[in-house]
């Protein structure tokens, strides 16, 4: 039976990160790290590996050539060694967006992206498997921007970006503290959900909460929609709550002054646990001179993502929607 291209790279991937994880004493994630850095490199740069280590390490590395292999491919595989890492870690915040999902943002972003070249800003990214998922996907010169506080995640969205050969720019900082950035041209984001701990800078937000903790994703969206150049774009995927808490009114307020809603697309509910955890895509624009909103904003129920029929009947309302509304 042929293995696939995407099971020979995990096989390489889990293989090594095994024996690294081992010889390291260190975790799965962080040994997954040290392999794909060193595949990206050509060389074992551990030092205190054991010189039978390097041996079956360097083994393994030569029967493989990256370049053999398509970006999609390199990424796929390195997410599946991820999902395995991560249900060992037991981390509930380590979460990642489902490729079909990903690839949906993804014909969003190229829908309404009419510029060959752009840049692009997850202010949540995580391992970098939505944003490269998108750049994948975009037939344009995209330069991209990830901010993520979380530093093993950082490190697995580097090595993410080297492998697949991305020049992303990457921020290990808290993505609501101030960014030295210069403005994008459109955002997206796997909205982190919950309480922002840190009320002190949360108070320099127009969404804060007035009582208490602000939620972290109105801040999200508040910090992207700052960074956007007037005219932008924002892909964002929400809770479908998103208006429905305590503190929708700080929210609505901000939209009606910054920005106009382009759409929303349902996620269907049976990819997630319970009604209460499903999300949709938001697409927002930012305001500014000669911006205006569409005839009806593009309002979307999606089916079962892996229902190839109901999916074009869907794509094809899509279209009809950018041809009338955005030419």
């Amino acid at each position: 039976m042929k293995v696939s291209p995407v099971e020979q790279l995990f096989t390489l991937f889990n293989e090594t990160a095994l024996l690294l994880q081992e010889e390291l004493n260190c975790t799965y994630l962080e040994a997954l790290a040290e392999t794909g850095e060193n595949l990206f490199q050509g060389s074992i740069l551990q030092d205190e590996v054991s010189e039978l280590t390097e041996k079956r390490l360097s083994k393994q590395y030569e029967q493989i050539h990256l370049k053999n292999f398509s970006n999609e491919e390199i990424r796929k595989a390195y997410q599946l060694v991820i999902l395995k890492g991560m249900k060992e870690s037991v981390q509930p915040n380590h979460q990642m967006t489902p490729d079909s999902v990903g690839m949906l943002v993804g014909y969003l972003v190229d829908r309404f992206m009419k510029q060959s070249a752009f840049r692009l800003l997850d202010p949540a990214v995580g391992t970098g498997n939505l944003l490269t998922t998108v750049v994948n996907h975009l037939p344009k010169k995209v330069s991209s921007i990830g901010v993520e506080i979380d530093d093993l995640l950082i490190k697995l969205a580097y090595v993410n970006a080297n492998l697949q050969e991305h020049p992303i720019q990457l921020f290990n900082q808290d993505s609501l503290e101030p960014l030295f950035i210069d403005p994008v041209d459109a955002v997206i984001g796997d909205l982190p959900i919950g309480y922002y701990p840190n009320d002190v800078r949360a108070a320099d937000y127009q969404v804060k909460a007035d009582e208490g903790h602000t939620y972290s994703h109105h801040l999200f969206i508040e910090q992207s929609v700052k960074h956007t150049a007037p005219g932008g774009y924002l892909f964002f995927i929400i809770p479908n709550g998103l208006f429905e808490s305590d503190q929708a009114s700080k929210l609505s307020e901000f939209f009606k002054e910054h920005v106009i809603v382009q759409g929303l697309l349902q996620l269907p509910i049976s990819m997630f646990n319970n009604k209460d955890t499903a999300k949709s895509i938001m697409i927002l624009q930012k305001k500014g001179e000669g911006v205006q909103p569409p005839k009806q904003a593009l309002l979307v129920d999606l089916p079962s993502l892996s229902n190839a029929v109901e999916m074009d009947k869907i794509l094809s309302k899509m279209e009809k929607w950018f041809q009338e509304n955005k030419g």
